[in-house]
């Protein structure tokens, strides 16, 4: 074995995984994982342990694989990440704490994230479920004592939502999650297909969370069901609202309403969460078009478009108005996409859609584009080329260019302090302009990885721990 090469995992071949839903990267066996934990240089002070937004003890988590001990990597793993084989398959290690490992320097980094999900898919083959910890020994109506019958409200399910409640209920509390959709996940569950994040591993790591006492109620929305006022009514001293970016972005651009558009959202949800995949032995149809487009560049663009294909499109383009080195994508998962057969069509800017006389789209007028100087975000601005507009024939067409926050919440409650943009103001520890309500996650200004909003979510937990504990 060589220091400067990581062991690589194993993968369906592009021919055959295109024709299936399960999951494309196969996992290392035991035998992978302990050879590449084996390169870790165990470094102190470890640099890798800055870039995890969560502060994983990764080179002792690294050094229990090393050597064999997987039982002892999980439990450490599940100090600081209550959701480690989510975080080994869809955070972007590559851009946090595998940047700032030495190995890099002259080869390739440690390939923590997947040993992350190595330990955590060796748990759930063994069924070794999140343990609820032992509670603290308190003196007899002790502040301790008194802490199980505090009761926190966490709105919205997604990365932020249950981090902050596994962590609550780690401290003791009494903690309700409420989920608008009638299955808990948020976007893990809507937002990412199968073969990114297969829904038996969510499902597990949620159970694991319940287990800590976690209660979920599902179908219930915050802000028409029950506003903010409601819960502290019913008896919640506090309340975490991490409800996500659930507000599609569009290009504002003429015939943009044809028949045949779809926002990213609406795309993956009936694909991911209601099967339409799976039409008609489920009930939500989805369009399968022949000549596909999508238009961005970021990882919902490339889900997307893999989906399409999946969905048996004889043709799937993305279109993107900057180049490839400035493609917010992961890599990992632009490499996927070009093996599956994903045509990528760079500066290149839709300007118009064009339909038949049904209202179906049936072409998307483009323009050139060349690349000027950075803009606020760090990469070189597009511009258009004059005189450089060409035609595509489409007949469907996936919008993947962001998302706003989910409004709904901040709506009904007016003295819920947002940006213009709609995000929920919060101070260094989540805490936004009602005292008791904190936020974390896609709600608040940023725009967040999973393991950012996780990462926002133990941030909250904390501050709501002291803030009860001062009550």
């Amino acid at each position: 074995m060589r220091k400067n090469l990581r062991v690589r995992m194993p993968r369906q071949r592009p021919e055959e995984r295109i024709r299936n839903f399960a999951e494309v990267a196969l996992g290392y066996s035991a035998e992978g994982a302990r050879e590449e934990a084996s390169r870790c240089l165990i470094c102190s002070p470890a640099p890798c342990k800055e870039g995890c937004p969560v502060g994983i003890d990764i080179p002792g988590f690294t050094l229990h694989i090393k050597e064999g001990r997987f039982d002892s990597a999980l439990n450490l793993l599940w100090e600081k990440n209550n959701l480690p084989a989510i975080c080994g398959r869809v955070c972007p290690q590559e851009t946090q704490c595998e940047v700032q490992c030495i190995l890099g320097k002259k080869g390739e980094p440690l390939a923590i994230g997947k040993l992350e999900r190595f330990v955590a898919d060796w748990g759930k083959s063994q069924n070794i479920k999140l343990k609820t910890p032992r509670p603290r020994p308190a003196k007899r109506g002790g502040q301790n004592s008194k802490l199980k019958n505090v009761k926190v409200a966490v709105v919205g399910s997604g990365p932020a939502g249950l981090t902050a409640a596994a962590d609550l209920a780690k401290s003791g509390y009494r903690v309700t999650i409420f989920e608008s959709l009638h299955f808990p996940g948020g976007v893990l569950r809507y937002g990412i297909p199968g073969f990114r994040l297969p829904k038996g591993v969510l499902d597990f790591e949620i159970e694991g969370i319940k287990r800590l006492g976690v209660e979920i109620q599902t179908n219930m929305l915050i802000g028409k069901v029950f506003t903010l006022k409601d819960l502290f009514e019913q008896g919640y001293k506090a309340v975490f609202i991490g409800t996500g970016a659930g507000l599609p972005r569009f290009l504002n651009i003429p015939g943009e309403n044809l028949n045949g558009i779809y926002s990213a959202n609406e795309f993956l949800t009936r694909v991911n969460l209601m099967k339409a995949h799976r039409f008609p032995e489920y009930d939500t149809p989805v369009r399968k078009g022949r000549r596909m487009a999508v238009i961005g560049g970021g990882n919902v663009a490339f889900d997307a478009a893999r989906v399409a294909q999946r969905l048996e499109a004889e043709e799937v383009t993305i279109t993107y108005r900057r180049s490839e080195q400035e493609m917010p994508a992961r890599q990992e998962e632009i490499e996927h996409a070009k093996e599956e057969g994903v045509g990528i069509k760079l500066l290149t800017l839709p300007i118009r859609f064009l339909g038949d006389e049904r209202g179906w789209v049936r072409g998307m007028e483009c323009t050139r584009m060349r690349l000027g100087e950075p803009d606020e975000s760090g990469r070189r601005r597009p511009l258009p080329i004059e005189g450089s507009q060409f035609m595509m024939e489409v007949d469907t067409v996936v919008v993947a260019i962001g998302q706003g926050p989910n409004p709904l919440l901040p709506s009904y409650t007016p003295s819920l302090k947002t940006t213009p943009k709609g995000h929920i103001l919060v101070d260094k520890d989540g805490a936004t302009s009602i005292p008791g309500v904190f936020a974390g996650g896609d709600i608040i200004p940023g725009e967040p990885t999973v393991i950012d909003a996780m990462g926002h979510g133990k941030r909250a937990a904390q501050a709501i721990n002291k803030y009860l504990r001062r009550r």
